[in-house]
């Protein structure tokens, strides 16, 4: 970058930003340290947590580091900018808001790789989407239970009182990664066994195909977003302050009698719900 471009005022901060690492030489070659031999200037107008954001920015924008790039640790990141951990973990956490990068606990931070589309329409299969994209996806059951249901759950599936269903509690995973936390509920009177079923067959499909239901449709859905609780946090690897996509849906048999009310909080950075208007 030149002199020249350096005194060009960027619109976004981040950018403007980047020029405090800016120098006349040639940029850093992909052999190079993936954030440059550059140290955060204490005098700068700006942050120095903003400083960092924008030089890891730079190496994005500029193919330094790839999707699904593991960042250095916040030590060796620290170590190279000359900051403290707590400067450059704020840095990370600007990139995670703003759809750059996402954190695993326990694993560290990648660069944002493009998200799974999932269509929602008349007929939704989890499976079947991620077998559309060609990647390879699964249930992890979490918790099985029969118990009575929420006055939502009741309503929806149009039970009587006192009726009973079954609680299943799971994830999915597509190419080994957790991208959501769903509960499902279904009539325990018609359904009996249902959870040792769905153990066995990790799939909503399969388990209900067993109890004769071989087609069901979506009635309605509904979806938000909204902050996630600690338990769908953990499950999904990711903190409580980061949104995730709450999916309310209602399934019905070829007859319209319900079969499932379910709840999904999908990883935002991993899933794209489409809509779909088929008939």
């Amino acid at each position: 970058m030149t002199s020249t471009q350096r005194a060009v005022v960027a619109s976004d901060p981040a950018d403007t930003a980047a020029a405090l690492f800016a120098t006349d030489e040639t940029p850093h070659r992909e052999s190079d340290d993936v954030a440059g031999d550059y140290s955060a200037q204490r005098d700068a107008a700006l942050p120095l947590w903003q400083q960092i954001e924008a030089s890891l920015l730079k190496d994005i924008r500029a193919g330094n580091l790839s999707e699904g790039d593991k960042l250095p640790s916040a030590f060796d990141l620290a170590k190279r900018f000359g900051v403290n951990r707590h400067t450059v973990r704020r840095a990370i956490e600007a990139l995670e808001e703003r759809g750059f990068l996402r954190t695993e606990t326990g694993r560290g931070s990648f660069v944002q790789e493009h998200p799974y589309h999932y269509p929602i329409g008349r007929r939704t299969r989890f499976g079947k989407a991620m077998h559309d994209l060609n990647v390879e996806s699964r249930y992890r059951l979490i918790e099985a239970g029969i118990q009575t249901p929420p006055r939502q759950v009741s309503r929806s599936l149009g039970l009587i009182s006192g009726e009973r269903v079954h609680r299943i509690v799971y994830s999915s995973e597509v190419e080994g990664r957790t991208v959501d936390h769903s509960e499902a509920w279904f009539p325990a009177s018609r359904f009996p066994g249902l959870d040792r079923v769905f153990a066995e067959q990790l799939s909503v499909t399969r388990t209900l195909a067993e109890f004769g239901v071989r087609d069901y449709l979506r009635k309605h859905t509904s979806v938000m977003a909204r902050l996630p609780g600690a338990e769908v946090a953990r499950v999904l690897g990711q903190s409580t302050r980061r949104p995730v996509l709450c999916v309310h849906s209602l399934n019905v048999d070829t007859q319209g009698v319900p079969v499932q009310f379910g709840v999904t909080s999908f990883a935002g950075d991993w899933v794209q719900l489409m809509v779909m208007t088929d008939s």
